[in-house]
């Protein structure tokens, strides 16, 4: 009687786990980065673009209107280094670029609609993700030293953002903290959607 056929290693350690779906992977590649950073910061452009299409002209609202338009500047300057980066490292940019320029939008001018402390909120939670999920990406990118130095440029100027609204008074408009989070979950979700589709 033959004796049992012993297990690799790799029979043992994927006992009961899931395969990861085809395509997937829990590290992600410098692909997926570049198209979900480049999905991410059209996104940012377009939701300064509803804010200043609202508020631009609006009495009183001056010092926002110019806050707004320096942080979209520079938000303009990370998408060209991003379109950049998609075509000489010959990245597919997301299918879903139709849907962020019309969200992006619309979640800039609806906010604005609120009040320039409401669109100060929305600022501080979309710049709060960006933190966090630019930090998650210098984790993995320590054999591309370029793209890592891009990235911790940007990461700076995302966290000057999330402060220049806070101190615009993004944490004083009413019914800040749930908009707030509700803003930092769909950020979440569109980032996931990007890096895969």
């Amino acid at each position: 009687m033959a004796a049992p056929r012993q297990k690799t290693k790799t029979e043992r350690t994927a006992r009961g786990k899931r395969p990861a779906a085809p395509g997937l992977s829990a590290k992600p590649d410098v692909a997926s980065m570049i198209r979900v950073d480049h999905a991410g910061e059209y996104g940012a452009v377009r939701i300064y673009e509803g804010q200043l299409a609202v508020l631009s002209g609006r009495p009183g609202s001056e010092r926002a209107v110019a806050a707004i338009k320096r942080m979209s500047d520079q938000e303009q300057r990370h998408l060209a280094k991003f379109d950049a980066l998609v075509n000489e490292r010959r990245v597919r940019p997301t299918a879903l670029e139709p849907v962020w320029r019309l969200a992006g939008f619309t979640l800039g001018a609806v906010t604005a609609l609120l009040g320039e402390k409401a669109a100060m909120t929305c600022t501080a939670a979309v710049e709060e993700v960006i933190d966090e999920h630019y930090a998650s990406q210098l984790d993995h990118l320590r054999h591309d030293p370029a793209l890592r130095e891009t990235i911790e440029d940007f990461r700076k100027d995302e966290i000057a953002h999330r402060n220049e609204a806070l101190a615009h008074g993004a944490a004083d408009a009413p019914g800040s903290r749930m908009m707030s989070e509700a803003i930092k979950a769909g950020c979440r979700l569109a980032i996931k959607l990007s890096e895969r589709i």
